[in-house]
């Protein structure tokens, strides 16, 4: 279905700016407790497969509430209110993790949590894409995942200069403070796109309808979603590597800077990403953001744990992450009809939180099992083997497979 036409207009619109402010203060909010989690889970003597369990579990509900909030927003022709309660609920359950005393404890709230994200996040998706120009979608998708890891370098950063002053648990309640300006960000500065029309059509009816080329980008996003874990593994990974050589509380401080670093490098990617996608073509660059997550995942299996070691090894994690999360979103937009957009991205967001449920599950528990380098070895080959697919997908469009 072709798209109407709209006249020509600046790509950062009210809507873009509004969207990109909510980003940020939601993840301040939630990377400053993720800056956190892991080193409280073992205070309250927990570990790597219980971190592994609650990442996974919480990805996969969101994954299904995904599903369903994109086809909902089709089907009523709206975005925003969705949007809007789910930044609320993530915000208010992150708190909820002050309470916890146990493992099932952070298990609920997480998951409570990424229901919000999960209803949000395809509508947003939905919103931004209708509020851009097609020719412009590299950069307004870069810019909302730059914005969106702003708030992922402050939060961390924020949490280690108070951590030694408040604690874990208060680093929790503090948290709420920016997930409510996320909120007011998204009530007062954006609106509703226009133009919406209802889909009057089935929710079963709305995937047959997508098209075949979307389809076999899901897969690829199924194989590289089943290898891309959790990254609040990699900060157990470092506080727990570099325990030898300092005591437990100095390594968490080091590890929550090296994932303060990595949203930094995060942050800094993701709209030269989104430029030279625009420029030199997306699906390009998404496979050199695959590569560097292989290359990420090898390293954190053989290299020594130094402190020069890990902080090349969080830079390419911000560099993969800054790449691949806005690009894949990217790809969907120019590959899905717009009067099922935000269902597309609603199967898009169920593929990826399945995946994660797998990918943190699956390396939380070769972890624990074996050792940490199974976990990593795993994650880097399912990679690779997405590298593969996403290169035959390049060459098929090509005429050359």
């Amino acid at each position: 279905m072709k798209e109407p036409t709209t006249p020509p207009q600046h790509w950062l619109s009210r809507n873009i700016f509004g969207m990109g402010m909510a980003s940020l203060f939601a993840d301040f909010c939630y990377e400053m407790a993720n800056a956190v989690l892991p080193m409280f889970l073992i205070s309250i003597g927990a570990g790597a497969s219980a971190l592994g369990l609650i990442e996974g579990i919480a990805d996969a509900v969101s994954s299904f509430s995904k599903l369903g909030a994109g086809h909902y927003s089709d089907k009523m022709g709206k975005r925003k209110p969705i949007a809007v309660l789910g930044y609320f609920i993530t915000a208010v359950s992150i708190a909820a993790y002050g309470f916890a005393t146990n493992a099932w404890h952070l298990l609920i709230a997480r998951c409570f949590g990424w229901l919000g994200r999960g209803v949000r996040a395809p509508v947003r998706d939905a919103m931004l894409t209708d509020s851009t120009p097609p020719e412009a979608r590299g950069r307004a998708f870069g810019f909302h995942r730059a914005m969106d890891t702003i708030g992922a370098v402050i939060g961390p950063f924020v949490a280690y200069l108070f951590v030694d002053s408040f604690g874990y648990r208060s680093i929790f309640f503090v948290a709420l403070i920016p997930g409510l300006l996320a909120v007011a960000s998204f009530v007062f500065i954006t609106k509703e796109t226009s133009n919406l029309k209802r889909s009057r059509t089935a929710f079963w009816t709305n995937l047959k309808s997508l098209p075949r080329e979307f389809r076999l980008f899901l897969l690829v996003m199924a194989v590289f979603g089943a290898g891309d874990f959790a990254h609040t593994l990699l900060i157990m990974r470092a506080s727990q590597a570099l325990q030898p050589v300092m005591d437990a509380h100095e390594a968490g401080r080091y590890a929550i800077l090296f994932y303060t670093w990595h949203n930094i490098v995060y942050a800094a990617a993701a709209y030269p990403a989104g430029v030279l996608a625009d420029k030199f073509g997306k699906k390009r660059m998404l496979l050199i953001g695959f590569a560097c997550a292989a290359v990420m995942a090898v390293g954190f299996a053989v290299a020594a744990p130094t402190l020069v070691n890990f902080a090349v090894l969080f830079t390419l994690g911000g560099i993969f992450l800054g790449v691949t999360d806005g690009l894949e979103r990217a790809v969907a937009a120019d590959l899905l009809p717009q009067d099922i957009r935000a269902t597309g991205f609603g199967v898009l967001a169920t593929v990826d939180g399945f995946g994660d449920f797998v990918s943190s599950a699956m390396v939380g528990l070769l972890w624990t099992s074996f050792m940490p380098s199974a976990g990593f070895f795993y994650s880097a080959v399912l990679s690779v083997g997405a590298c593969l697919a996403l290169w035959g997908m390049r060459a098929r469009r090509r005429g050359k497979l």
